[in-house]
């Protein structure tokens, strides 16, 4: 298992969330480690993408700290904060590419917006992206509507990717894929994990792929962490939203699945 025992890079103590009278998060405690894949998992409602937005520093919880990469969000400048965001990138769920643009625009935009690069350069750079996530040239000229669903989400992840984050956020990025084209964005997942020493954090409801590439798992259920660890860990654990969970009918198949891959 990569990053076990390593460096925190992101930290939540207590973190509690609401949405007017409704409380999503009650007292959260979580660690990501430098160079794991750190999937948050949970029913509908139990708050995985406000949490990931909370580690994002997109919505500001009700209470609790949270820190990236070594810097406490509270104590962060406004200055300071479009630097930090730099060094993460994020897919987002559905993923959310400008339909205007073509593919290789959209993946310019970041360089754009955060950069003083040379327009030559940027494109290089934009088509180099491309590649790394096995796409090739003749696709930088296509609109999104033009591509394929695993396409769209690969050019989303290049774009993710354009600034060369640390940490790579990841919202149900196999989401609508067929079994095929999610378990190729998997194994794509862990090639650039390993080849660019990224930290991914990934909300998911697909059990095959927190089965295939996660190295720890956090599960949500009713505002708070009800099972966090490796996935034997967790699948050990004797709580109840962990027993509905893992060993329900689909957590079954799933394992299924695993063990024939294995």
């Amino acid at each position: 298992m990569t990053g076990a025992g390593g460096e925190v890079v992101v930290s939540l103590r207590g973190i509690e969330t609401r949405f007017g009278s409704q409380r999503v998060h009650a007292g959260i405690d979580l660690d990501v480690r430098r160079g794991e894949i750190f999937a948050l998992v949970g029913g509908s409602g139990s708050g995985k993408t406000t949490l990931l937005r909370v580690m994002l520093l997109l919505h500001r919880p009700a209470a609790g700290r949270v820190t990236l990469l070594g810097r406490e969000a509270a104590r962060i400048g406004g200055h300071e904060l479009p630097a930090l965001r730099r060094r993460m990138g994020v897919l987002f769920q559905h993923d959310a590419l400008f339909s205007g643009l073509s593919l290789l625009d959209n993946v310019l935009v970041p360089l754009r917006e955060h950069t003083r690069l040379p327009r030559g350069l940027m494109r290089e750079i934009a088509l180099l992206k491309l590649a790394l996530v096995g796409l090739g040239p003749e696709t930088g000229p296509r609109l999104p509507e033009a591509l394929s669903g695993g396409m769209r989400k690969r050019g989303a992840l290049a774009r993710a990717l354009a600034l060369d984050p640390e940490l790579l956020f990841l919202d149900e990025p196999t989401a609508g894929l067929d079994p095929v084209t999610a378990a190729g964005f998997d194994e794509l997942i862990l090639r650039l994990r390993d080849s660019l020493g990224l930290t991914v954090v990934l909300v998911t409801h697909d059990l095959d792929t927190l089965m295939r590439i996660a190295d720890r798992v956090a599960l949500l259920a009713d505002g708070r962490v009800a099972a966090v660890g490796t996935l034997d860990e967790v699948l050990a654990s004797e709580d109840p939203a962990a027993r509905r969970f893992f060993h329900g009918p689909r957590g079954l198949a799933a394992r299924e699945r695993a063990w024939s891959r294995a």
